[in-house]
């Protein structure tokens, strides 16, 4: 039985979020978070379009620590919960079109067979739940744009499901650690997460240098104009990402899952049991509303509600 048990534990050491190559990332510059407070209220060039691909319902639980004191002082009980999966399109005036996560792949809806998410996985996940509202690849044969970049907020599946529907080739950049996550669940979620990105370019992560002090953990400036900014803000996974863009009719900020729900940003309640680490998910969560409560132009939108 030791033995066996010892291979297990091997084997799921082994296991990691994905076997997809990575490399070196082809933007961003690490900078202070000052130099992000600097620019922050200043209008910028770049469009955000936030588009719901589809509608889902799921425990509440995963989404808000119902622990907190303040979700049990509300009286916060587990039940399902309706979401929403985005995906977010910038448009940069000379650099073009990147996506921020990716929704949901057309096969999901049409061919959930041949689906990158699919069988056991796709069960378990109850992906039977979903309701298919705008695949990616639809969006983007109705758009007719090229896609230069992906950039993920984390590698969690509902936010890779689109990823099919990419372009061969097209870079992907995430957080620090992402690919790298190991455990039991890998060994399920890899092939998974490996047919996703198949073909893609490499997966790489953002250049993040840990700060002392700053407002955040670690900020990029992710193309080097001071126009979309890269936060780094672990917790929900080790390299979760939210991002920071500055539009003409002012700042937007990408939470992604450093909170999913409208409750538990406006009662300041982490997310729960889908996080790899709910303290420092709370810090980084508490980061995030500081950053929009001392910056009011800050529109905000959230990993899976409005």
């Amino acid at each position: 039985m030791r033995p066996r048990l010892a291979a297990a534990a091997l084997l799921v050491a082994a296991c990691s979020t994905t076997t997809h190559p990575g490399g070196p990332p082809p933007l961003g510059v690490a900078r202070p978070a000052r130099d992000l407070l600097a620019v922050v209220d200043q209008p910028g060039p770049v469009e955000v379009e936030t588009v719901a691909s589809a509608d889902w319902v799921v425990p509440l639980e995963g989404l808000v620590n119902l622990e907190n004191p303040r979700a049990r002082a509300a009286g916060l009980a587990d039940r399902l919960e309706p979401i929403k999966v985005y995906f977010h399109a910038l448009r940069h005036p000379t650099r073009g079109l990147y996506l921020v996560d990716t929704g949901i792949e057309r096969a999901l809806r049409d061919r959930p067979s041949e689906a990158a998410f699919r069988g056991a996985v796709a069960s378990q996940m109850h992906f039977d739940l979903l309701k298919n509202v705008q695949p990616l690849g639809d969006w983007l044969v109705a758009r007719g744009e090229p896609v230069r970049g992906v950039f993920l907020t984390h590698l969690h599946p509902d936010h890779l499901t689109g990823m099919a529907d990419v372009a061969a080739g097209t870079p992907v950049i995430a957080g620090p650690g992402e690919a790298g996550e190991r455990g039991f669940v890998q060994l399920f979620l890899q092939p998974n997460i490996d047919r996703a990105l198949q073909g893609k370019g490499p997966l790489s992560a953002w250049p993040f240098t840990p700060e002392s002090g700053g407002a955040f953990e670690a900020v990029v400036d992710v193309f080097g104009d001071g126009t979309v900014w890269a936060l780094w803000v672990p917790g929900h996974t080790s390299g979760s990402t939210a991002y920071l863009v500055r539009t003409p009719r002012g700042p937007v900020l990408l939470t992604g899952d450093a909170c999913h729900t409208r409750w538990g940003w406006e009662h300041d309640v982490e997310p729960g049991s889908f996080s790899s680490d709910r303290p420092r998910s709370a810090q980084s969560l508490a980061r995030l509303r500081r950053l929009a409560a001392e910056h009011p132009s800050i529109e905000v939108r959230l990993g899976h509600q409005p």
